[in-house]
Parts: C-alpha cells; structure tokens; sequence
C-alpha cells in the first residue's frame, strides 16, 4: 500500500525525541547505503536525511535527524563508528547550530488568487519558479520550523505536490570567531 501524507498534518513538527547528527564520512561508493543500511537492519527511524561533499572532496557531510524513540542516541553512534568509512560524529544541539531546508511546492492558485499567493511568497522570502494557468511552483529556503509554518499556509490553497530535502545543519560559531570574521 502506498504511503500517503495528508497535508494539514504537519509531520515535519520538531519533537523532543529528535537529534541531529552530523557524520562526516569518506566520499566513496556504498558509504551511504552502509550507513543507512546500518540504521535499516537495527530497526531505528531516520527522520531525515541530506548529504553531500564536504569542504574536503574527499569526505562526505551526512546530516541524520534521528528518531530516539527507535533507539538510544548513544547506540546510534556506538554502531555509526563501527562503519570503516565514519570519520566524525557530532550531535548538534538545536539551539547552538544553523539549520537549513529546502522546500518546493506546487499549489493551487487560479488568477484571482495571485496575488494574495505572490504576497504570501514574499512575506516568507521564497521564489515563484513557475506558473501556468491554475497552479504555481515555489521555492523557499530556511529553518525548518519556517518551511512548517509557510507548508501550513500553502494547504488553505490545495497543495498539488510538494518536496522538502531535509535538514542540513552546521554548528554555529562561537562568538569570538564571528567577530574576528566581521572585522
């Protein structure tokens, strides 16, 4: 059977239960099937997932939003650094890390609904991307509780289909570093 989301029920809502972990990995074939392999045959969720190269290219940044209620956090990075390709695992605290989303959608917007729409796009700093007689496809950027919010405005308008990448996150700065850069 089909997974379906109803759209109205927001299942991006942050929880307690959720962690972020930021995997540094080597940039090789397989390492993330490995990884997600690992978490697949241990039975634990994975609330989302991103990766890409790192600053290195020959590393991998792999961003995991994991689900504790599947399984102790110190659990899921005893068996992460068991993998031979896991270099670093760090849990990024929420409220001492920059998180990031990417969010594109296509919604419902017939002419006398556009402007109303484009108003709505540009409150949240997103981007018209395409339109054409009854629909709109935009973009936006940013945390992911904005992303929830602007999802939850877009389902009075009927959304016809819609993809979020996930979170990726970096810890923020310290202080001192931000204001050495700034001078």
């Amino acid at each position: 059977m089909p997974r379906t989301r109803e759209y109205g029920v927001n299942t991006y809502r942050e929880t307690m239960n959720h962690h972020i972990l930021s995997v540094l990995v080597q940039n090789r074939p397989g390492v993330l099937a490995r990884v997600a392999g690992l978490f697949a045959r241990r039975g634990y969720n994975i609330f989302s997932l991103a990766v890409a190269p790192a600053e290195d290219p020959t590393r991998s940044r792999i961003t995991i939003v994991v689900d504790l209620d599947s399984a102790p956090l110190e659990q899921i990075t005893k068996q992460l650094f068991k993998l031979i390709d896991v270099l670093k695992i760090s849990e990024l605290d929420p409220s001492r890390s920059v998180e990031r989303e990417l969010m594109i959608a296509t919604v419902k917007a017939g002419a006398d609904q556009r402007s109303e729409f484009a108003s709505l796009v540009d409150i949240f700093e997103g981007k018209v991307i395409a339109v054409s007689d009854d629909v709109i496809t935009v973009s936006l950027e940013g945390h992911p509780g904005k992303l929830d919010d602007f999802e939850d405005l877009l389902s009075a308008y009927g959304i016809v289909e819609l993809q979020r990448t996930g979170r990726v996150a970096l810890p923020k700065l310290d202080r001192s570093a931000r204001l050495r850069v700034a001078k």
